[in-house]
């Protein structure tokens, strides 16, 4: 099931379901799925919290009865997509997480994750604008696939890490290499700017995707390509990644988990191709949609 969030004419974060036409969607704030619903908020971070796959299939089951009321079916077109998941608790990173862009760069090979953390505050839409700090040099795309968490994970094996995982989305994780590299490897202001982790365009649930190791990643900007990956590079999969970061932290129900990005990263061409305001970024993962966000300049961020 593809879940989406919205903004309504009330500017309310509402979710959605995509339905299987691929252009109309489901208006889970519609009063009409009130019996659906009963009590609880149009809200996927409720989803999540609550079980979303209990929901897929209470949803599922809904849809297949064919009991919409035609009113509660909008127009995909016309709609402002959110986030999926506007204010996540946490989003957490992994760097230096594919082989192919390690080995571009004569990286060596970490010999365990390297994880960084993104305030929820970042996060933004599809079409959304990313914002470029005018003081800070080198901001760079990363196009990547990410894991939503759907049940509280503390310490858990790897072997059962992959029964927490609920849903995927696509992510453009914005950095300052500028930041990161003044930093020297510190992550923390690099990651944190103000509008830059898109997310979207939606939150794809975990039986839909066979294999999250088969997914082509593919990023242009203005039509130029610049990466043409896939998450087979991917060194440390989402089963080690969940059990070395709930070792360290618990895991909850609406968490991202950002898997790192392939080869083609911004000063690896020729010539380089750091952001710039005016430019449009393109993310496509194969079986996850497409996500796309503007460039445009941002206010300063040392000050």
């Amino acid at each position: 099931m593809r879940f989406l969030t919205f903004k309504d004419l009330q500017s309310i974060p509402t979710a959605g379901v995509l339905l299987q036409d691929g252009i109309s969607v489901l208006d889970l704030a519609h009063p009409s799925c009130k019996p659906l619903l009963g009590s609880a908020p149009p809200s996927l971070l409720y989803f999540l919290q609550e079980g979303l796959e209990s929901w897929r299939k209470k949803i599922a089951a809904y849809i297949n009865q064919k009991q919409i009321d035609p009113k509660a079916v909008r127009s995909l077109k016309d709609l402002h997509l959110c986030a999926p998941i506007p204010n996540p608790g946490k989003v957490i990173g992994a760097a230096y997480n594919f082989t192919d862009a390690l080995d571009e760069r004569s990286m060596p090979y970490p010999s365990e994750p390297v994880i960084f953390f993104r305030s929820g505050n970042t996060v933004i839409g599809p079409h959304d604008p990313i914002l470029i700090p005018p003081d800070v040099g080198n901001v760079g795309y990363e196009a990547e696939l990410a894991a939503i968490i759907g049940k509280t994970a503390l310490s858990v094996d790897a072997k059962d890490a992959m029964n927490h995982v609920v849903a995927y989305t696509v992510h453009n994780d914005i950095s300052g290499s500028g930041l990161i590299q003044e930093d020297k490897g510190n992550f923390v202001r690099g990651k944190n700017m103000p509008a830059t982790a898109p997310f979207g365009p939606y939150l794809i649930t975990a039986d839909e995707i066979a294999d999250p190791y088969d997914i082509h990643i593919h990023l242009d900007i203005d039509g130029r390509v610049l990466q043409n990956g896939t998450t087979a590079t991917m060194l440390y999969k989402l089963p080690e990644l969940i059990a070395y970061i709930s070792k360290q932290m618990p895991l909850e129900p609406g968490d991202i988990i950002a898997t790192g990005t392939p080869a083609g990263l911004a000063m690896v061409h020729t010539p380089t191709a750091w952001l710039e305001p005016g430019q449009t970024v393109r993310i496509e993962l194969e079986g996850l949609g497409v996500l796309s966000n503007p460039v445009k300049k941002g206010v300063p961020f040392l000050e």
